[in-house]
């Protein structure tokens, strides 16, 4: 049976604080939350918590295996729970869409690193940038027609 985040901390000797739970909590509802965006949802309930303690505690939260991070575009890194971090994301440059995609569509890449170098990829860590459906497909005027050069993206 999977011990309860409560007792993980307790069991490597950490307390079990509100201000641990709050940041868990946020984390859990958030999903690929900033730490700005997390202190900002612990605030609404315990407004003496800072930045600077939700930091700490989401470095502990990972050293444990309770949370981890993945970097969706430049700034802070976004957060969620371990227990749900069995995919990768793919994020659109156009319109900023994140999806979370099974680990099983990176299995070429993986088996390509492990046969051709020896290295084994935790892929869960990875975002592949790039663009979504939606902004790759054909801009179309009023009139159904293409733009010149038939591409939307030529100017």
């Amino acid at each position: 049976m999977a011990r309860t985040w409560r007792e993980e901390l307790r069991s490597r000797g950490y307390r079990v604080t509100p201000q641990r739970e709050l940041v868990l909590e946020a984390v859990r509802e958030l999903e690929h939350a900033t730490p700005d965006a997390i202190c900002s949802a612990v605030q609404r309930t315990a407004s003496g918590v800072n930045l600077s303690t939700v930091y700490r505690t989401l470095d502990l939260l990972e050293r444990i295996g309770l949370v981890t991070h993945t970097h969706l575009g430049p700034g802070s890194p976004a957060y969620h729970l371990a227990e749900e971090a069995d995919h990768l994301h793919i994020v659109c440059r156009g319109c900023g869409e994140v999806r979370d995609v099974p680990l099983e569509v990176a299995a070429g890449l993986v088996g390509a690193l492990r046969s051709g170098l020896g290295f084994e990829a935790d892929v869960r860590h990875l975002t592949v940038f790039g663009a979504c459906a939606g902004c790759r497909a054909p801009a179309v005027d009023d009139e159904g027609h293409l733009p010149a050069g038939g591409r939307a993206d030529s100017a």
